[in-house]
């Protein structure tokens, strides 16, 4: 499956090499130059036992890429994830400035049965606010789920591979089929 994640962070990063892993096409996407560079030279910004090896054996059997281009990124894909930081304000709330940012600047050149899946953490009500934005900038009807991650730094990539629960929130039952097959 073609797929897409947001983010090359701790959790975007992880997912991305692990569902490229497990036999999918993936393209990791961020908006730091430097960091995309470094990842393309095989050089990885996070400790995580076996993470450098995955990297490198998945991106040069062509199942993993990086780019800052998300217009590129995000096309023909099934699912884009959204794992980009949602930091803690000084109010204590989430800062969600940067996931709305990304969701806009995919917003164009997703297809229309793309699932926009949230990794990142977000407060209850932010899946609603996402499809009101994909709506609002596409002029129709955008598929969102949510699909929280539960990894352990040290531990990730087994925690990514042999999760003892997956949860989804879908709006739509097919798009819970689609995820289940992508996560079997």
């Amino acid at each position: 499956m073609k797929i897409s994640v947001i983010g090359t962070g701790y959790v975007g990063l992880v997912s991305g090499t692990c569902f490229a892993d497990s036999g999918n096409d993936v393209t990791c996407i961020d908006i730091n130059e430097l960091k995309v560079a470094s990842l393309k030279e095989g050089r990885i910004p996070i400790f995580e036992p076996g993470l450098a090896e995955l990297v490198q054996r998945n991106a040069a059997s062509g199942r993993l890429e990086f780019t800052t281009d998300a217009a590129a990124g995000v096309q023909g894909s099934k699912v884009v994830f959204l794992a980009v930081g949602t930091p803690q304000g000084d109010d204590g709330a989430a800062d969600l400035s940067a996931l709305f940012a990304a969701a806009r600047d995919i917003a164009p050149h997703i297809d229309e049965d793309t699932i926009v899946v949230t990794k990142s953490t977000v407060p209850v009500g932010t899946n609603g606010r996402l499809y009101n934005l994909f709506q609002e900038e596409t002029g129709r009807v955008c598929r969102v789920a949510s699909n929280p991650e539960f990894l352990k730094e040290g531990a990730a990539i087994d925690d990514f591979t042999k999760p003892d629960r997956v949860v989804v929130g879908v709006r739509h039952p097919d798009d819970a089929k689609v995820l289940q097959r992508l996560y079997s």
